[in-house]
């Protein structure tokens, strides 16, 4: 092999490949002087694996030699997939040929004997035409890149990004593997999180192929601040266990960074033969880490608080629900003290949810009516029942002393946050359409609609009761009051509303067999 050493590093590499040595002297000698650095060899099978150990711009090489001819080398270029420009020449050049040459991924066609100018001219237009390329895909991987990098910012679901890392990875540099190692933030070890096969890649059912990183290692080369970026043998160093039956082409580790902390790594793998990542496809990955790094932080943050609040909710409610056990504990405690009102709040709960679907209210809203109506009573905590329940009329002063439950009651629930809503029930349940209730006085629709329910549910049971007083009335009876009371006392619609509920009830109970109260 002949070899003339570079002159630049950054000069155009071009391959001479021909069986006849004075055209490769003379085509070096020619291209070297234009600025060209140049490596000549005698066949294609010297040619593609010169290919394989370093990068080449363009090839000149001639159709017809010993082993490997011009166009086998062509498919071998073709198959590996190498980014190179092939020019061929030859000194039997047919129409045919030429066609044949062209569709087999030749840029141009030369025929011997040749000026060298033209030869010049044509490797100087192949060139321009593969930096034109060049520029290209560049200006499609940064329009990639940013609708990645959206994709990747906008997304706070930790799996999401990092499928979206991974596609992204195999698809821009064209990776057989990639991989996502992330630091366990509670046990600080590095784990691989998600690994991504490219398409064409032959796994041969077997994972291992991927191999196992030497975490140490890698973390020493990220602390000189380096992304990593190695080919073939020198790779496997940064392995503990090298990949299986694999030749490992090149291998890219680019660290994930959160200020100064690395908080993973993602990692590129090339099995193909020839192919090795560059400098611009590891500063793509870097681009592409930087910006993961910071949305798998802040998705676990969002995690995190999420996490958080949900415990803290579940905890809220499970105070709540205990407070309010409490709370409908001492009204039930209220009730059992006296014979008389003995299940009294249960009944007006299970009333008042007879209204409230009447009226097509939602479940919660139908829940608030229920608990509303279990706790209308919780102001009479401290009056004394017996004297409310005593056989003879009132006095002034016991009518007095009774007419202040509403507003005990709403002072006892007020300062539970989670009551609120069902105060009214407490509150205004002895508001009267006409105006002549207390506490207030209310008139008509400016009483809350949960104290308009629960007047009327309790007024049915207190009617359907035993009272110390009084017997308790019959059904019939208890309605044909009500309906005489709306429009005065009671809200119309929803007085209506419970006749008709009450009765469709009863008529249920009675077709199941069940007794129900005269």
């Amino acid at each position: 092999m002949e070899a003339i050493l570079p002159q630049q590093d950054d000069s155009p590499r071009v391959l001479v490949v021909d069986d006849e040595k004075v055209i490769r002297e003379v085509l070096s000698d020619f291209l070297t002087m234009e600025g060209f650095v140049v490596r000549t060899v005698e066949d294609g099978a010297a040619a593609f694996a010169e290919l394989q150990r370093r990068s080449y711009n363009l090839v000149i090489s001639d159709m017809k030699m010993p082993n490997v001819g011009g166009l086998e080398l062509l498919e071998k270029i073709a198959e590996a997939k190498l980014n190179v420009v092939v020019i061929i020449m030859t000194g039997f050049g047919t129409v045919e040929t030429a066609i044949e040459a062209m569709k087999k991924g030749a840029y141009d066609y030369l025929l011997k004997p040749f000026k060298v100018e033209d030869v010049v001219r044509v490797v100087q237009r192949g060139l321009d035409r593969q930096r034109l390329a060049q520029e290209n895909m560049r200006l499609k991987e940064a329009v990639s890149l940013y609708k990645i990098s959206e994709a990747i910012a906008t997304s706070l679901q930790i799996d999401q990004i990092l499928d979206l890392i991974l596609d992204a990875t195999v698809s821009e540099v064209a990776a057989d593997v990639a991989t996502l190692t992330l630091r366990d933030p509670i046990t600080g070890e590095f784990v691989e999180r998600s690994r991504r096969f490219g398409q064409e890649f032959d796994r041969g059912g077997d994972e291992g192929v991927v191999g196992r990183l030497d975490v140490g290692e890698v973390m020493g080369q990220f602390k000189t601040d380096q992304p990593l970026l190695a080919h073939g043998l020198r790779a496997l160093r940064f392995f503990a266990e090298p990949p299986a039956d694999q030749r490992l082409a090149s291998f890219c580790s680019i660290p994930l960074k959160v200020q100064d902390r690395v908080i993973g790594m993602l990692s590129a793998y090339s099995y193909t033969r020839g192919y090795k990542f560059s400098e611009g496809q590891r500063k793509l990955l870097s681009v592409l880490a930087s910006r993961a790094a910071v949305s798998i932080e802040n998705a676990r943050l969002y995690e995190d608080i999420v996490g958080r609040n949900r415990d803290l909710a579940k905890i809220n409610r499970s105070l709540e629900e205990n407070f309010k056990a409490t709370i409908i504990g001492f009204a039930h405690a209220l009730e059992e003290s006296d014979r008389y009102t003995r299940g009294h709040s249960e009944r007006v709960s299970f009333y008042a949810s007879l209204i409230a679907e009447g009226l097509a209210m939602d479940k919660p809203q139908t829940e608030t009516v229920v608990q509303s109506a279990l706790m209308h009573d919780i102001g009479k905590i401290g009056i004394r029942y017996e004297k409310l329940n005593k056989p003879g009329k009132l006095t002034p002063e016991e009518v007095a002393m009774f007419r202040t439950h509403p507003a005990k009651g709403k002072r006892i629930l007020e300062p539970i946050p989670f009551m609120v809503e069902i105060i009214p029930g407490a509150w205004c349940h002895h508001e009267n359409w006409d105006g002549s209730g207390y506490p207030r006085g209310l008139m008509g629709e400016n009483i809350p609609l949960l104290g308009r329910i629960v007047a009327v549910a309790d007024t049915y049971d207190a009617m359907t009761s035993d009272r110390a007083y009084r017997r308790a009335l019959p059904h019939e009876v208890a309605l044909t009051e009500l309906e005489r009371c709306a429009g005065a006392q009671f809200d119309a619609t929803v007085v209506e509303v419970f006749t008709r509920r009450i009765e469709e009830h009863r008529s249920r109970e009675q077709s199941a067999g069940h007794e129900v109260p005269r």
